[in-house]
């Protein structure tokens, strides 16, 4: 079918950066600045395009992951040593950190449906949260599509994801009749308000996600053959890049239209102000789309983690290999445990973001140099035009991550 031509592994990154962070961050920008920042939304489209690009470029010229690829090509001492370590902080601390969260946003999405309360199991005179039941179910479903152990099932079911949240964001940013001038302007006229520069950074850091570029250069080795394939690799990657980046400004031009200037902290908070608009099919449409959007980032978190450690040890075995699997099962269950019972882990997630901060520009650095090199790529190295684009993205990231450090540590 020639639709397949657009979506494929490109689509499971799209998959994994609209969780729901994203979608908080992108309904706070639109209630606290309408708009105004969607042209840093274009920025991070066109910067996650340029690096995903280059990571799957790696993987379909090479047949190596990003984590073969840094064990093989760094050179040995205390440089690769300090990255490796980085990459096992960011990608494996962070992602056990912030899977509860994406089991939460799942569970948020269904309980729009079902409603608060309790839920005994069967005859039991204990009663159980609700909550916690349904984060049980949540990390089943993610249990058993990893479980599988076949990219092109995982493939289908992230597919599947991306296209509901298409049609929940879209469709509701549309019926929200927006004022088109102004988001035009916002796409086009960077501006940023006084006081909202962490905004432009979170909005930037929920799209140009490290562990995504581990992922997508393991996962594209399952569709594409080698170099032959480039075209039909890239053209994918913009489709499914692109496609993410609208779902992420619809989000933000439906805030900006309906509910900008209010009391709203969460997605499910937004639900109710849409009431007006969509009547009493506002908490099951938006449950719909957090449901998405939590439930993918669960499956595509452990997965790219089991991914990086898989290349970074150097065991170069497959998804139903008993190890690759310990490793996504390791992050699942603790992204479970989280969820049920309400615990975040405050320092740990500090500790996250700190690495992930630090990662994102290394990463970015040394990919532009794996991509760059004729020793790696031979004629496959990035061309003058993703060089330059390159080196701009790394500075870019360079920034945002100073900024980051500067507000985790009380700037």
């Amino acid at each position: 079918m020639k639709w397949r031509r657009y979506f494929g592994p490109s689509t499971m990154v799209t998959a994994a950066f609209i969780g729901p962070g994203t979608v908080t961050m992108c309904t706070t920008v639109g209630v606290r600045t309408g708009s105004t920042l969607l042209w840093a939304l274009v920025f991070s489209v066109l910067a996650t395009i340029i690096l995903q690009e280059m990571s799957a470029r790696l993987g379909v010229v090479t047949r190596m992951g990003m984590g073969e690829a840094l064990r093989e090509r760094l050179p040995s001492g205390v440089v690769r040593l300090a990255v490796l370590v980085l990459v096992f902080s960011a990608i494996v601390v962070g992602n056990a950190a912030y899977e509860g969260g994406n089991l939460s946003g799942a569970v948020l999405g269904l309980q729009a449906w079902l409603g608060e309360g309790l839920a005994s199991s069967g005859g039991s005179r204990v009663a159980l949260p609700l909550t916690s039941l349904l984060s049980l179910l949540m990390g089943g479903i993610a249990f058993g599509v990893l479980y599988s152990g076949r990219v092109k099932v995982i493939e289908q079911v992230l597919v599947g994801l991306v296209g509901l949240m298409s049609v929940v964001f879209v469709s509701t940013m549309l019926l929200s009749s927006p004022n088109w001038s102004e988001v035009i302007r916002g796409l086009f006229v960077p501006n940023i308000p006084s006081g909202e520069m962490l905004l432009v950074v979170g909005l930037i850091g929920t799209t140009v996600v490290p562990y995504n570029l581990f992922l997508h250069a393991s996962v594209v080795q399952e569709r594409y053959a080698g170099s032959e394939d480039l075209a039909n690799m890239r053209r994918e990657n913009a489709t499914a890049i692109i496609l993410g980046g609208l779902i992420s400004m619809s989000i933000i031009i439906t805030s900006a239209t309906n509910i900008q200037g209010s009391d709203i902290q969460s997605a499910t908070d937004m639900a109710q102000a849409l009431e007006p608009l969509l009547g009493a099919w506002a908490k099951y449409i938006l449950g719909l789309g957090l449901f998405a959007a939590g439930i993918s980032s669960a499956i595509t978190a452990p997965l790219a983690t089991a991914y990086a450690l898989n290349g970074i040890l150097g065991w170069g075995v497959g998804l139903q290999d008993h190890r690759f699997r310990a490793i996504w099962m390791a992050i699942l269950g603790v992204g479970v445990m989280s969820a049920s019972v309400g615990f975040s882990p405050i320092r740990v997630i500090q500790f996250a973001q700190v690495a992930n901060g630090l990662l994102l520009p290394t990463m970015a650095g040394v990919l532009w140099w794996l991509t760059s090199s004729t020793e790696v790529m031979g004629e496959y190295v990035n061309d003058m035009k993703v060089r330059v684009l390159g080196i701009l993205v790394i500075l870019v990231t360079l920034m945002l991550a100073s900024r980051s450090l500067w507000s985790v540590f009380g700037g």
